[in-house]
């Protein structure tokens, strides 16, 4: 019963979260990433990170591309998701630079990721991450997430614990409209360690 009453709590607070998203304005979305942008780029943990993780923005969503280019800027090395549609599988893939991004494919979410037969270098197998960045549509400020109802995350980050010595550091990048009082959460969420916004009480 506990599980089936989390479940109803995440689904009608990811449709609020989607109803809080869809009423920003672009110059609004465009405001925070950029204050965000800021942030990471300060941030310590993202400058003693060598090997990073980053999603690549839907609409509503934090926009990281300002972030991947500093990325390569700093010469660090940038892993992509690499969803697989019919599980809730998914790899951490190199990209090569930010050029790169337009020419990948589209996938059904209107997200570019490379083709799902392309071989290439995975993360896990080439000495693991030190920095995910994590998308989401809802966190609360002690690290609870709240996903898309998939699950790639999650156990992408259980495989991260079994293949690789130190736990990489996962900062989730989000809207002020996306933190919430308190996320849902049952025993197979992974927290965050941080998750960045922009708070009027530390700026």
């Amino acid at each position: 019963a506990a599980a089936a009453a989390v479940r109803g709590a995440k689904q009608s607070l990811r449709a609020e979260l989607k109803q809080r998203l869809q009423a920003m304005s672009a110059e609004e979305r465009l405001r925070q990433s950029r204050l965000l942008t800021q942030k990471v780029i300060a941030h310590s943990q993202y400058q003693k990170s060598r090997r990073i993780s980053i999603f690549l923005s839907m609409q509503d969503e934090i926009e990281t591309e300002e972030i991947i280019k500093d990325i390569f800027q700093q010469g660090k090395t940038c892993f992509i998701p690499q969803y697989q549609f019919q599980s809730n599988h998914m790899e951490m893939v190199k990209l090569a630079s930010p050029e790169e991004i337009s020419l990948l494919p589209k996938t059904s979410w209107n997200i570019h990721q490379p083709a799902e037969g392309e071989v290439r270098e995975e993360a896990l197998s080439t000495g693991g991450l030190d920095l995910i960045f994590m998308p989401g549509l809802g966190f609360d400020k002690h690290g609870n997430r709240l996903g898309r109802g998939k699950g790639y995350y999650d156990s992408y980050l259980k495989r991260c614990l079994q293949q690789q010595e130190v736990k990489p550091y996962t900062m989730a990048l989000a809207f002020k409209e996306q933190i919430c009082h308190q996320v849902p959460v049952d025993e197979h969420d992974m927290k965050v360690d941080e998750v960045l916004y922009e708070d009027p009480s530390t700026s």
